[in-house]
């Protein structure tokens, strides 16, 4: 498959999660180890399994990593629901992030498409 940091959705990913850290900082401070932490993680783990997946030298180790992906995506959006029922952050962020993710999970998707038309 190549360098993982060639690929669009892990770049797309990389910038995601950087977005999240920023938005998160606004979450109340008692969630630094609730909902922020899981939310950052999820999204770390959008990116992090792009990049191992393509390490693993297949592409259906790779399809593995990505439907992982897949999972951590809507993760991380199921978090951004409740951070915007609980008023966490400006709905506009959130609502940014959540479009955001689903972009993501389209990309995602079309990869693993492709990985499993070639295995």
């Amino acid at each position: 498959m190549g360098d993982f940091k060639d690929l669009k959705v892990w770049q797309r990913a990389r910038q995601f999660a950087g977005l999240v850290y920023q938005v998160t900082e606004d979450f109340p401070a008692r969630e630094q180890y609730g909902l922020t932490a899981q939310t950052r993680r999820a999204s770390v783990s959008i990116m992090s399994n792009l990049a191992e997946g393509s390490g693993r030298g297949s592409d259906r180790e790779l399809l593995r990593f990505v439907r992982i992906a897949l999972g951590s995506s809507r993760e991380v959006e199921s978090h951004l629901i409740l951070a915007q029922d609980l008023r966490f952050a400006k709905a506009e962020h959130l609502s940014s992030l959540r479009r955001e993710v689903q972009e993501i999970r389209s990309m995602l998707a079309r990869l693993a498409q492709r990985l499993k038309g070639d295995s």
